[in-house]
């Protein structure tokens, strides 16, 4: 599969999203969104980004945009995470993989020696027409919200 990149309009999805709604690209059209990809909730990593997202949000609704968090955990995980992090951040339910696959961040990894697949954490910065402005891939989490906010920005 080829993988998007810049310019490239990001494939819409309609997901379950926390507290029971629905999140899709195309509903956000009009204004910029972050569609950021993480591999599980509740896990070390993952919580890092999403309290470092949060503690943004206040900037990054100032600009007018959207953060949608994505991994394949169902909505009622997310509403728990959220729960228990105090997020501020929405999450949208990729439990069939394909919106992951869609970015092209499904991909096979490797742990202990196992091949398995799994989500490359991974962010895409969404202009206001839909189309990608940034990528960044196999994101390291320290630091990586604030680059995300700088590069908003520029939109």
């Amino acid at each position: 599969m080829q993988q998007l990149a810049i310019g490239d309009t990001a494939p819409n999805f309609d997901l379950e999203s926390d507290g029971g709604a629905r999140v899709s690209l195309d509903a956000l059209k009009g204004k910029p969104v972050v569609v950021y990809f993480y591999p599980k909730d509740n896990t070390p990593g993952c919580t890092k980004e999403a309290i470092a997202f949060s503690e943004l949000i206040e900037d990054f609704n100032n600009l007018g945009v959207t953060i949608v968090g994505m991994s394949p955990d169902s909505a009622k995980k997310h509403d728990n995470f959220i729960a228990k992090h105090n997020l501020a951040v929405r999450l949208g339910a990729d439990t069939d993989t394909s919106t992951a696959e869609a970015y092209g961040v499904w991909v096979e990894k490797s742990m202990y020696g196992k091949k398995y697949m799994g989500v490359e954490r991974s962010t895409f910065l969404v202009d206001k027409t839909g189309k990608i402005a940034q990528i960044w891939r196999k994101v390291k989490v320290p630091g990586h919200a604030e680059a995300v906010l700088e590069a908003a920005k520029a939109l």
